[in-house]
C-alpha cells in the first residue's frame, strides 16, 4: 500500500467530526523532503438525500486551519512518511478542479459550470444533481432563448467551475439570482 493510500486510509476518521472528506492525497518528493497534498472538501453526509438544488457553503478557512492541525497529528503519530522530513499542504479543490463525481457536482449548486459531454460542451448555472444526472440553466444569447439541459452522469466527461467576474456597483461580485429568461424544458 502506498503512503498515499496509507494517509487516506488513516486520514479519514480524523477528518469526519470536522464535516469533511478527504478528495485528494498525493506524495511527492521533492529534494530530501516530501511534499504531502491533501485536498478535503465539505461531507455532503448531512444532506437530505432528496435535496438536490440546496447550495453547499464554500469551506472557509478556519475549517481548512482546523484540518491542518489535525492531519498534521496523524502524520506526527505515523510511520507511513517514514523518517524523511515532508512539507504538508492542506486545501480545499480549486476553481480548476475537474468535476468529475455526483458529490463534486453536488458540493457546486448555484455556480457556472462548463459540463463536457458525449454530445458536446454546455455552459450553464448548476441547479440541481439528481442522483443520476445534473440540470443546468443555460442564459439566453443573442441567437437561442434560455433554456434547462438535463445531462445524464454517465455521459459527463468533466466538468468545470467557471470564474465569473460580474461586478456591481459597490465592486461586489453579485450572488447568483435566478434568471427570468430561463425556459424549462418540457
Amino acid at each position: 500500500m502506498s503512503a498515499a493510500d496509507q494517509l487516506r486510509e488513516s486520514l479519514g476518521p480524523v477528518l469526519a467530526p470536522l464535516g469533511l472528506v478527504i478528495e485528494d492525497v498525493t506524495v511527492s518528493p521533492a529534494g530530501k523532503r516530501r511534499i504531502v497534498r491533501v485536498l478535503v472538501d465539505a461531507d455532503l453526509a448531512g444532506l437530505d438525500a432528496t435535496d438536490t438544488t440546496s447550495t453547499v457553503p464554500p469551506i472557509s478557512l478556519d475549517r481548512v486551519s482546523e484540518a491542518t492541525h489535525a492531519v498534521s497529528a496523524v502524520l506526527d503519530g505515523s510511520s507511513a512518511l517514514g523518517e524523511a522530513p515532508y512539507v504538508l499542504e492542506v486545501s480545499s479543490p480549486g476553481v480548476g478542479r475537474p468535476l468529475t463525481t455526483r458529490d463534486q457536482f453536488r458540493r457546486n449548486v448555484g455556480r457556472l459550470v462548463e459540463v463536457r459531454h458525449c454530445a458536446g460542451a454546455v455552459t450553464g448555472r448548476l441547479v440541481e444533481v439528481e442522483p443520476d444526472a445534473v440540470h443546468l440553466a443555460v442564459p439566453a444569447t443573442k441567437k437561442t432563448p434560455g433554456h434547462s439541459v438535463r445531462i445524464e452522469l454517465d455521459d459527463v466527461q468533466k466538468g468545470s467551475v467557471q470564474v465569473e467576474f460580474q461586478r456591481n456597483d459597490n465592486g461586489v461580485a453579485d450572488a447568483p439570482e435566478d434568471d427570468p429568461d430561463i425556459e424549462e424544458d418540457p
